[in-house]
């Protein structure tokens, strides 16, 4: 495996590959990102991996600075696997030479909901970074994980608008045993707090089974599950039922009807933000 640290050197190294799958990460790598990894080696080669934490997602208040750095380790999981050819691992200089003045604004009924409404901002950052690192790497094909769901919406809609060149393929969720959502903001969590967090996929699972049983009151399935999680001593942001197709919320129709549905959550326990999703 290759480790490049600037955009010159990138396209150097991909110069002439017209099947390039590609797999951006912010690191702190774990089990979910190596699913990743191995998904895109089945759709295309070389397989190019991306790591850099984004200034432009995180809020005044987010974790940017304590976000988990850990490129050897990382690089050292990458070589174990042997799947990625390329790892692109930029500093914010090389991506960011000056300050970034264009930037890519979602829809405000698919980027300012949901996520985007309790992280202002936070979409235009990811949107404004994949764009450009499609622009360094032009992938043929790049692997998202389905548990940052209206991120790979996002993501969609901007290449269908864009007209890129670039396929979107969706990797299911990647969990522990208990059915705790992988992420890097899980080793932020207390004994105490780990034990508790599997309790929001449990939660998910009800909604999606009472709707599936024939209730049609999305507000008060949702009601009733967010009251679970606070009495547990979560912060809830939201437990939200929405259409697939576009992440609004469904009516009675829709829901009786058989529409492909999502519930999508998002919660603090103690000091770490969590999220995830199941579809229905």
């Amino acid at each position: 495996m290759k480790v490049v640290r600037s955009i010159e050197e990138l396209r150097d190294q991909l110069r002439g590959q017209l099947r390039v799958a590609f797999v951006p990460t912010m690191g702190n790598l774990h089990a979910a990102h190596l699913s990743l990894m191995a998904m895109a080696h089945q759709h295309g080669d070389p397989v190019v991996a991306s790591i850099f934490v984004n200034r432009l997602q995180f809020g005044p208040n987010e974790d940017f600075d304590k976000y988990p750095r850990t490129l050897q380790q990382d690089i050292d999981k990458l070589q174990q696997q042997n799947t990625v050819y390329v790892l692109f691992a930029p500093t914010e200089a090389e991506m960011y030479p000056e300050p970034q003045k264009y930037r890519v604004n979602p829809p405000h009924d698919l980027g300012d909901i949901l996520e985007g409404h309790f992280r202002p901002g936070f979409f235009v950052g990811v949107s404004t970074v994949v764009l450009k690192l499609f622009s360094c790497v032009q992938p043929r094909v790049a692997v998202f994980g389905k548990k940052d769901y209206q991120q790979l919406m996002i993501v969609r809609h901007m290449c269908r608008q864009f007209a890129l060149p670039t396929d979107i393929v969706a990797h299911e969720t990647v969990r522990d045993p208990d059915g705790l959502a992988m992420s890097s903001r899980n080793r932020f969590l207390s004994e105490a707090e780990r034990k508790e967090a599997p309790r929001l996929y449990r939660v998910l699972n009800e909604v999606r089974e009472r709707l599936r049983a024939g209730e049609i009151d999305t507000p008060a399935v949702e009601h009733d599950a967010q009251r679970e999680l606070a009495a547990a001593g979560w912060q809830v942001d939201y437990v939200s039922v929405r259409r697939q197709i576009d992440l609004k919320a469904p009516d009675a129709g829709q829901v009786a009807g058989g529409e492909p549905l999502v519930v999508l959550a998002a919660a603090k326990l103690g000091t770490t933000r969590l999220i995830d999703n199941l579809e229905i």
